[in-house]
């Protein structure tokens, strides 16, 4: 198959390369402060198969995620959870160490990245300050 007709899931190396990617994060969320507490279930293995899932279906994988839970609709997903920008930045860090562990082609890292990025911002839901932050005076 010539490379311009495969999906993006297939150049960077399908099934191993999302496994990899959610392992490292995960890694990283599991001893995070901040994230751990935003995953209820104490083994983070169902949270990581979930992502895993997603992320394989939206690079164009298999569609497990759906055919097992239905739309992704992250936003309603997300929103029983405070995700702040403080959140949102450690999401953000943990997954920069998996998407580097990965060893891409620059082009194609940074195409995951790019992604990576909006959906951390699309998902922050509260502008509340963290604490310790004052807020200036308007």
């Amino acid at each position: 198959m010539d490379v311009s007709e495969q999906t993006f899931y297939e150049r960077v190396g399908g099934h191993e390369t999302f496994v990899r990617l959610v392992e490292v994060f995960y890694a990283g969320v599991a001893d995070d402060e901040i994230l751990r507490p935003l995953y209820p279930e104490q083994d983070l293995g169902p949270a990581a198969d979930r992502l895993r899932m997603f992320l394989e279906q939206y690079w164009g994988g298999p569609t497990t995620y759906s055919d097992q839970r239905g739309h992704p609709r992250l936003r309603m997903r997300h929103h029983p959870y405070r995700v702040d920008a403080l959140a949102r930045d450690q999401w953000l860090l943990h997954m920069r160490a998996g998407v580097e562990s990965l060893h891409l082609d620059p082009a194609l890292e940074d195409e995951l990245w790019s992604y990576l990025v909006m959906a951390a911002h699309s998902l922050v839901n509260t502008m509340d300050e963290p604490p310790g932050v004052v807020s200036p005076e308007l």
